[in-house]
């Protein structure tokens, strides 16, 4: 018989506290690259960007919209790559287990941070495959701390976007290497030094996370990680009492009269209208964050007329209310998670009374979208503060509740390929910042107002989700009724 240590509540707590730790301080923090884009323009990186030209005045400038555009480039790639490989990511999670994507994460994240740090202005093209590496890798740290939710049943929805909010707030890593830049550390031993982290990674891949997955719901008496006996993690192949392996047996219903409705197929829940609307609410509210953070460092310098000390002091501010987004994500998981414990209505099951309660979710995430995108438009320097607030908060929603609405709108067993479906397929329309960057560039003349009029009008067709969720639960909630008076 396994025996389960008295140790378990602990594991636990550890396994989420390292796993909040490990989204904050590593996971995102490709999406921090308005400030790392200040520390490699001081190093040189693309300086070839940067060109004389004489004024209309007879006056000589320096031109770098060669290099803006070089590093909008890197960013467009990376953020691409963060969820185009999210794809390949759910699979290889989904079908190999915890600690096969874990080391395919650490080893992705491990080759960029060196790359980077090997990296000079000479070998600027480097950074290409390495944000790359560090987007896809920290993808993949998220993906798997995810699932550290259902450990927590009745806060589920609220681990996993507190979770999404600390991987929003890892951008703040390079705001920290920014800083210890300018205090005279180089580049170069910042990005080795988060080489060395991996070790920190691997240790808990190997003793704080179960080889395959976390199930949902928990049976009694899991365990996995070390243990003080035979662990009783769920595998796929168990064995029996005289060691020969079995394959292992289907949960059977407790009362095997009732007909168990059979779980959606992987390509039933891709073309179901909810996927559909999930990827266009998710895929218009990215386009408008990711234009924002890659094209940040040239609308500060228009705004502050080229101010080095105010770009660097807008810079850090919004670096500094990225770090927030660790606290206002759990604000959605909440909202998300405020039914439970309640009594339901007659007949209604735990995912109908889940998705109910993601409408509000998925209606404040598309209000928010709308107020950052307004402000964003408004060419006031002081104004971006506000901003700055409303992008974060907004991110820290967005993210969240993309997650939080495939783990309950879904069945469990398909979350990673779903996951990284929505964000894969949200990949080819995030691609279209770098042409809209362009256009900014140049018929524009540096000027974005009309593509961000664009955008904001765009973004009003994310209502359309939370009003599609919100028909489909009252129809759900008539149909009840009328078979209970019948």
């Amino acid at each position: 018989m396994a025996v389960q240590c008295d140790g378990v509540t602990v594991r636990r707590g550890l396994t989420f506290a390292t796993g909040l730790v490990e989204c904050l301080c590593f996971a995102g923090a490709v999406f921090g690259w308005a400030s790392l884009v200040f520390v490699l323009k001081t190093d040189g990186y693309f300086g070839s960007g940067c060109v004389n030209v004489t004024n209309s005045n007879a006056t000589q400038a320096l031109d770098c919209s060669g290099q803006d555009e070089k590093f909008s480039l890197v960013f467009t790639i990376a953020s691409f790559m963060n969820n185009f490989l999210t794809l390949p990511s759910g699979f290889l999670f989904d079908h190999f287990g915890t600690t096969v994507a874990r080391l395919v994460g650490i080893c992705l994240y491990t080759s960029g941070t060196l790359m980077v740090g090997f990296s000079n202005a000479a070998l600027s093209f480097m950074l290409f495959p390495a944000l790359s590496f560090l987007a896809t890798g920290g993808v993949m740290f998220l993906i798997t701390n995810m699932q550290v939710g259902n450990l927590f049943g009745s806060r589920r929805s609220t681990i996993i976007t507190l979770y999404n909010g600390a991987f929003d707030s890892s951008s703040a890593l390079f705001l920290v290497i920014k800083l210890l830049h300018e205090a005279g550390f180089s580049l170069r031993s910042c990005f080795i030094f988060l080489s060395a982290c991996s070790v920190v990674h691997l240790l808990r891949t190997f003793f704080l996370l179960p080889r395959r997955h976390i199930p949902y719901t928990l049976p009694d008496g899991y365990t996995y990680g070390i243990t003080c006996g035979k662990s009783k993690t769920l595998s796929l192949e168990p064995t029996t009492t005289n060691g020969n392996v079995q394959p292992a047996s289907e949960e059977k219903p407790l009362n095997m009269d009732l007909p168990v409705k059979p779980e959606k197929t992987f390509a039933e829940c891709l073309k179901s209208r909810f996927f559909v609307l999930q990827l266009l609410w998710l895929s218009i509210m990215q386009l408008r964050h990711y234009l924002f953070i890659g094209t940040l460092n040239p609308m500060l310098q228009r705004l502050t007329a080229g101010e080095p000390s105010l770009v660097s002091q807008y810079i850090n501010a919004f670096a500094i209310t990225q770090l927030c987004g660790v606290l206002c994500a759990p604000w959605n998981g909440l909202i998300m998670d405020r039914h439970k414990g309640r009594t339901r209505a007659p007949g209604e099951s735990e995912q109908e009374a889940d998705l109910r309660a993601s409408v509000l979710s998925l209606f404040l995430t598309s209000l928010q979208c709308v107020a950052f995108s307004l402000c964003a438009s408004i060419p006031y320097l002081p104004l971006q503060y506000l901003t700055f607030v409303l992008q974060v908060l907004n991110r820290s929603f967005l993210y969240g509740g993309n997650a939080a609405f495939i783990s309950v709108a879904f069945p469990s067993c398909h979350f990673g390929k779903l996951y990284g479906s929505v964000l894969a397929l949200s990949a080819v329309l995030s691609v279209l910042q770098y042409p809209c960057f362009a256009l900014v560039n140049g018929p524009l003349n540096g000027n974005p107002l009309y593509v961000n009029i664009a955008l904001t009008l765009f973004s009003l067709l994310t209502f359309i989700h939370p009003l599609s969720v919100f028909l489909h639960c009252r129809s759900l909630a008539s149909g009840r009724a009328s078979s209970t008076s019948s």
